[in-house]
């Protein structure tokens, strides 16, 4: 009964060292954001820590707006080994993005069909920025201001910004699939 007891206790100190290192575990500045989702819904950031994720800046009426297709291929490709899509509604370039959350959320399930999480519409460029995208911007080697809808950013497992993709870039290019698929590869 002795031998019982001590062997509890030892996995109870155990079981609490290691929830207190968890607690402890820092998250990465860019992931150290609350957000809304498109559905109004918190969407906090630091979920996805140890998750290799693809932020980008979306619109409904610009003419990248047909990428949708490929997030949500890549998506549905990689979802399974930790890879996240998060999309990102913002309506700084040509005003492409005038819809409420509602609209945005409807045009997007509608027409690509899309299950990857996204946020609430934000500012992603200058006044009013949101904290995400000025991370985001402001990282040392992927940096710098967004000139348009759909750029693309590559966060490691790590939290850390690996890549950036100029609209121009499809989801499912193969330089993207690479560095993708690299990340996945690494452990968290």
């Amino acid at each position: 009964m002795r031998t019982t007891l001590l062997a509890v206790a030892v996995l109870a100190a155990f079981a609490a060292a290691s929830f207190a290192e968890d607690k402890e575990k820092k998250v990465s500045a860019v992931l150290d954001h609350k957000m809304t989702g498109l559905d109004g819904k918190d969407l906090d950031l630091s979920k996805y820590q140890g998750k290799v994720i693809m932020f980008v800046n979306v619109a409904s009426k610009c003419g990248y707006t047909k990428q949708y297709k490929e997030l949500q291929a890549i998506y549905d490709k990689y979802e399974k080994e930790g890879f996240v899509v998060i999309g990102v509604p913002a309506n700084e370039f040509g005003k492409q993005e005038p819809g409420s959350d509602e609209d945005i959320a409807k045009f997007c399930k509608k027409n690509y069909g899309v299950t990857f999480p996204m946020t609430s519409k934000v500012v992603v460029k200058g006044k009013g920025i949101t904290p995400l995208y000025e991370t985001l911007t402001s990282d040392k080697k992927h940096g710098g201001e967004i000139k348009w809808n759909f750029t693309k950013f590559v966060v490691g497992r790590n939290g850390e910004v690996v890549a950036r993709f100029e609209p121009k870039v499809k989801p499912d290019d193969k330089e993207v699939v690479e560095v993708i698929e690299a990340e996945l590869k690494k452990k968290g």
